[in-house]
């Protein structure tokens, strides 16, 4: 641990840091750490900072710039203020609520609009990772008639997924016959396991039946991915200086399993912030991770997630991803 001026100090170089991405000399922190004490005080204790691993002094820059340790020092003990101030500016600007409040579509529109928001909320590149959870139960389905030979199956899950299934018959098939065949299927799948096709379907009507059957193995064999829905990869060009590194960061960005691996690696260990090298992917040691799950009915359905350079606004990203993520939740939950 560093004592109170040192922290005061160290709080000082970070924020400065994040606003100007340059080196912060003792005299821009003593100004904005106000403190009581000489620069040459302040140079002292930023010399130990530097000796104890939380400041670097790149090339031969009078300034200094933070380090990872410094980084999770600062977001482990230093941020409850600034988090406070970044809720109330979030709640006083975009009404979260609001926009979620007036939010509507399927389930992809949903998750598209989602990270739009977050993207907008932290000038970062913002991730929703839609978790397709085999073992979700089936909160509801229903065939709908689209022709008299086209049928579409629409199966809304608990955790707020929401499939469509569609086939076209060779004969027509009547309104008795689909409402038949559309009860069968829903005993046969609500309030039970997706991946479990073990219940048996009736077989006293072969017409209702054959079509029922026809959707179930359909439902119960879908082999869905989960879903990744990335905005904001502009914000990224924008963030670094080296072209190697915008390239690096964009290529990761790309690969779908590369990201909901990397969420959920960071979400396993107990992080909300993952910084630098906390992320295990080396193409990102420039870039910090700020991630949370989202829960639908008290299960988890997927996560959402911030990525920016190191030198990221750490309180006001935690904060949006805070109350985006309950949002979400809350939005799905309801249906």
């Amino acid at each position: 641990m560093i004592d109170d001026r040192k922290a005061a100090i160290l709080k000082a170089v970070i924020e400065e840091y994040t606003r100007t991405a340059q080196p912060v000399g003792s005299s821009a922190a003593a100004k904005k750490a106000n403190v009581s004490v000489s620069s040459a005080t302040v140079r002292n204790d930023m010399a130990a900072l530097e000796n104890e691993g939380y400041l670097d002094q790149p090339h031969t820059s009078a300034g200094r710039v933070p380090t990872e340790k410094g980084y999770r020092f600062f977001v482990d003990n230093l941020i409850a203020d600034s988090r406070a101030a970044a809720d109330a500016r979030l709640t006083g600007g975009i009404d979260v609520s609001t926009f979620f409040g007036q939010m509507r579509g399927e389930i992809e529109e949903v998750m598209s609009d989602t990270a739009n928001l977050l993207t907008n909320l932290t000038d970062y590149a913002a991730v929703v990772v839609d978790e397709t959870d085999e073992a979700a139960s089936v909160r509801s389905v229903h065939l709908v008639g689209l022709s008299d030979q086209t049928i579409m199956a629409v199966v809304v899950l608990a955790n707020g997924q929401i499939n469509k299934y569609t086939f076209e018959f060779e004969r027509p098939v009547d309104e008795e016959t689909l409402s038949q065949a559309s009860q069968r299927l829903s005993q046969a799948l609500q309030d039970r396991p997706l991946a479990d096709p073990s219940e048996l379907l009736p077989s006293t009507d072969l017409s209702a039946d054959a079509i029922a059957r026809q959707f179930f193995q359909a439902i119960t064999t879908s082999d869905e991915q989960d879903r990744v829905y990335v905005e904001g990869t502009a914000k990224v060009a924008a963030a670094f200086e080296a072209v190697e590194s915008v390239s690096q960061v964009l290529t990761i960005l790309e690969q779908q399993l590369v990201v909901v691996s990397l969420l959920a690696n960071v979400v396993e260990r107990g992080m909300t912030v993952a910084i630098g090298s906390e992320t295990g992917v080396e193409p990102l040691s420039e870039c910090s991770l700020v991630v949370s799950p989202y829960q639908v009915d008290g299960e988890r359905a997927g996560a959402i997630a911030v990525l920016g350079p190191t030198r990221m606004n750490y309180p006001q990203a935690m904060s949006a991803v805070a109350v985006v993520s309950n949002q979400l939740g809350k939005l799905l939950s309801e249906g």
